[in-house]
């Protein structure tokens, strides 16, 4: 005859909910397998009841980062909005003013003329010619001018060169160099170097040259030609154009500060005949 606590241990497993049938699945772990679910009426044998333990992981799982493009700023700063929109608007505006940038553009019947405006301004142009006339000069105050003259345009393609290899910006419509950009490592768009060389030598010569007026406007007025033929040709944008002008002046005002003797020139000028002698 069963004794009086099993008969009671007996009532409180009847008497127990969680031992239901259908409120076994309570008590089981959950599965990471997910597989399909079994039939509500299908018979269902309880298993035994696991006590899983959480144990701190070794290594923490970081959340994935969404790339740097996917990401949007949703309270972007307003030093951030303008400077996009002043890109942008550089952007269209260069794009819209490259009407000479091929030959089927709808000035590209004009292309030819611009790209010969555009060559007057280029280095090597500018340092041959200094060059020659170098050679041809007899007087002492020409020849000081111009060996100035050829080291503000050494200074000015080393220097945008430096520039455009640290910013790396392209033209707005990424045309291929020619073989004078290569020469004169004019490579990239920011800043435009023959901008920047238009300008300096505009300014050195109209301060070392006595020319009359019609001249000393003409002059000018090849330089904003110079720097707009570049954009007319889709080489640079419009911010290049302006700040080349603004480094060509910044060249000048760096040439007369370290301003050459004619003493210096002349020594300059005998070390590259190779005749220069330091006893004498």
């Amino acid at each position: 005859m069963p004794s009086s606590h099993t008969v009671r241990a007996r009532a409180r497993e009847r008497n127990s909910v969680l031992s239901r049938p259908e409120f076994l699945s309570l008590n089981q772990p959950l599965r990471s397998g997910g597989g399909p679910p079994e039939s509500r009426g299908g018979a269902r044998r309880p298993g035994p009841i696991k006590h899983q333990t959480s144990q701190p992981s070794e290594e923490p799982v970081e959340p994935s980062k969404l790339p740097e493009e996917d990401c949007m700023l949703l309270n972007p700063s307003f030093k951030g909005i303008a400077k996009n929109s002043l890109l942008a608007i550089d952007i269209c505006l260069s794009k819209r003013m490259g009407v000479c940038s091929y030959t089927y553009s709808s000035c590209g019947g004009c292309r030819s003329m611009v790209s010969l405006m555009s060559f007057t301004g280029h280095g090597i142009t500018w340092i041959i010619g200094t060059l020659l006339c170098l050679t041809r000069s007899n007087t002492l105050a020409g020849q000081e001018v111009l060996v100035n003259l050829l080291l503000a345009l050494i200074v000015d393609v080393l220097t945008v060169a430096g520039v455009q290899r640290l910013v790396k910006r392209r033209g707005p419509w990424e045309m291929m160099p020619s073989l004078l950009d290569c020469v004169a490592m004019d490579l990239y768009s920011f800043p435009a170097a023959h901008a920047s060389r238009a300008a300096m030598v505009s300014k050195f010569l109209l301060s070392h040259l006595v020319l009359a007026v019609p001249l000393r406007i003409l002059l000018v007025l090849w330089a904003v030609l110079v720097g707009m033929s570049r954009v007319l040709l889709g080489k640079h944008h419009l911010t290049d154009m302006v700040c080349g002008f603004a480094l060509g002046l910044l060249h000048f005002s760096l040439m007369e500060t370290v301003w050459l003797s004619s003493s210096t020139c002349q020594t300059i000028i005998s070390i590259g005949t190779f005749s220069w002698s330091p006893f004498f």
